[in-house]
């Protein structure tokens, strides 16, 4: 199904909190946000250390670290946001153990996987396509961002990738809280148009890593990710998908690092697995 159509949940959600929320973050690309009433899984990975992921074309990761918590301990999801299908950021326990109730938003190369396993409500996103999804009297408007996986030819061959701009706010109301999610891109042209179209973003969480595959990079480093952070020039920025699996190369360290010497420290929150950023949103932009 397109994501054209409203995205209705039906619990309850007459008080909705719209002055602060959190993330907490489960490890990889996952985290669970929480905020206005909403509660939202991405990525959802929950292998174990020493398991492995396939990548495709012959090509495996193992996993280095253990997530946060177990996918049955997860609270109550309204949905599934997801970049791109890949077993890092969906994996067999995800498959195998998520509700195939639950909806997913994703892109076509994602959700047509996941209707042929089962699921029975997914919404497709074109690039630049938005989704309203309404929860009682609190809004989401998603939007579906260019990703870029890989330079040139390797890009072809890798799953393609979706990054999201959450906006949450009141029905008939401007947005309270735009919230940004890079997925497993590098940095390109087209990234440089998320904040002219979406200015004043208020939280941008950002897939890091320097994964390679075949000695190239496919996520950002550190230094693209400094880059990444000062084009969407976010208020706050929380590093994500660092330090899980064999091929991530760059770990938070040089993202660290990097940051600092730019003299940007303040602009960014880390968070370690298991740990939740929580934030208070201000009444009115």
């Amino acid at each position: 199904m397109t994501g054209r159509e409203a995205l209705v949940l039906p619990r309850r959600n007459e008080d909705a909190d719209f002055e602060s929320g959190s993330v907490f973050f489960v490890g990889t690309a996952t985290v669970v946000i929480r905020y206005a009433g909403f509660t939202i899984l991405t990525d959802p990975n929950f292998l174990h250390a020493g398991d492995h992921v396939h990548l495709g074309y012959g090509l495996t990761a193992k996993r280095l670290t253990n997530p946060a918590v177990e996918i049955e301990d997860l609270p109550p999801l309204d949905f599934v946001l997801l970049s791109h299908l890949h077993g890092d950021h969906f994996d067999r326990l995800a498959e195998r153990k998520l509700n195939k109730a639950t909806p997913i938003v994703s892109n076509h190369h994602a959700t047509s996987y996941l209707e042929k396993v089962g699921f029975t409500k997914t919404r497709t996103l074109r690039t630049w396509e938005p989704l309203a999804v309404e929860k009682g009297e609190a809004r989401l408007r998603l939007t579906a961002l260019p990703g870029t996986h890989g330079p040139g030819p390797l890009g072809a061959v890798l799953p393609p990738v979706m990054g999201s701009m959450l906006e949450f706010g009141r029905a008939g109301e401007e947005a309270r809280m735009r919230m940004y999610i890079s997925g497993d891109t590098l940095v390109h042209d087209r990234l440089r148009e998320i904040p002219r179209h979406f200015p004043d973003i208020d939280l941008a969480m950002l897939h890091l890593g320097g994964t390679k595959v075949l000695g190239i990079f496919v996520t950002m480093d550190a230094e693209q990710g400094l880059e990444a952070m000062r084009i969407m020039d976010a208020r706050t920025t929380i590093p994500i998908h660092y330090n899980d699996y064999t091929r991530f190369e760059s770990p938070l360290e040089d993202f660290k690092r990097a940051v600092a010497s730019a003299g940007l420290d303040d602009r960014v929150h880390y968070l370690g697995h298991g740990d939740t950023y929580e934030f208070e949103v201000p009444a009115a932009r």
